[in-house]
């Protein structure tokens, strides 16, 4: 499946230098989305969680909840709970009635978050034992939570979340899950962490350490460099991110077209801003010339 899939990203990718365009970058997801091997599905669910909240993309990862792979969905979730949307929510009220408690249970917590009243319900059934999702799963949660209090890179994670800088933009996610998979490996570098930390951070060296972090040897260092740079939301980017669509990592050739396509869609958004601008309200006076 590795080798169908990149030769299927070879073909697409033939023409080598020239600009990405958001159907390459789309058709890139795409293939990832339906492909056969399920960890290459939940590495495209997870980084569409720094794609736009809305459009083709949005609705396959809708339809993600249905992946036959409990990890899948867990990521789908991930992703969902990222985008604060009506239909994000809707797709995460159909998420809590997830036959695996794990999902539903993730589902819970992500509209518990967001004030909505069915993940306090079900967080409450679940504290009072009343649900599927209860005993083993809960006691699996805590027993977890206990350990992962002294990892360093969930301490760093729950940093990141609290907000150390990333603006968010309405339609678009915050790229939580996209985050938590560069982080869940045990073998993550301290270049890794620095660039995700260091994202949001206005000054131009640090935008040039994160282009030369594009280039690293480790793969997990790339995949956090465009992580930031597509965090970033500046258009300007976008070419960036380019050369790494044919990045042999599928981690980071993924985040690369989902960021492509988030610098896409605020650049669309500011040129329609800008075109409502130019024209005049119905019934303003026009400017003398």
């Amino acid at each position: 499946m590795r080798w169908i899939l990149i030769v299927s990203l070879a073909t697409a990718l033939a023409t080598r230098g020239l600009a990405a365009t958001d159907a390459q970058c789309s058709g890139i997801l795409q293939r990832a989305l339906h492909a056969r091997n399920p960890e290459t599905r939940k590495q495209a669910v997870a980084a569409l969680s720094l794609a736009s909240g809305r459009g083709p993309l949005f609705d396959q990862l809708e339809q993600m909840l249905q992946d036959k792979d409990v990890e899948v969905r867990q990521a789908v979730v991930a992703s969902l709970a990222d985008v604060q949307s009506e239909r994000a929510t809707a797709a995460l009220h159909k998420a809590l009635e997830d036959a695996v408690p794990e999902v539903s249970f993730a589902a819970a917590k992500a509209l518990w978050a967001r004030h909505d009243p069915a993940g306090r319900a079900a967080l409450l059934a679940v504290l009072e034992g009343e649900s599927k999702s209860s005993s083993n799963f809960f006691s699996k949660q805590k027993r977890e939570a206990l350990r992962m209090m002294h990892t360093p890179r969930t301490t760093f994670l729950f940093a990141v979340q609290r907000g150390v800088g990333f603006v968010p933009l309405p339609g678009l996610g915050e790229g939580v899950a996209s985050m938590q998979g560069i982080l869940a490996s045990s073998g993550v570098p301290g270049r890794a962490s620095a660039a995700l930390l260091l994202g949001a951070d206005r000054d131009p060296a640090t935008v040039e350490a994160l282009r030369d972090a594009l280039s690293d040897k480790n793969s997990s260092v790339r995949a956090a460099a465009v992580h930031s740079i597509s965090l970033r939301n500046d258009p300007a980017l976008k070419k960036e991110l380019e050369p790494l669509l044919e990045d042999d990592n599928e981690a980071v050739r993924l985040r690369a077209a989902a960021g492509y396509l988030r610098l896409s869609a605020i650049e669309a958004g500011a040129r329609m801003k800008q075109r409502s601008a130019a024209v005049p309200a119905p019934g303003a006076p026009e400017r003398k010339k």
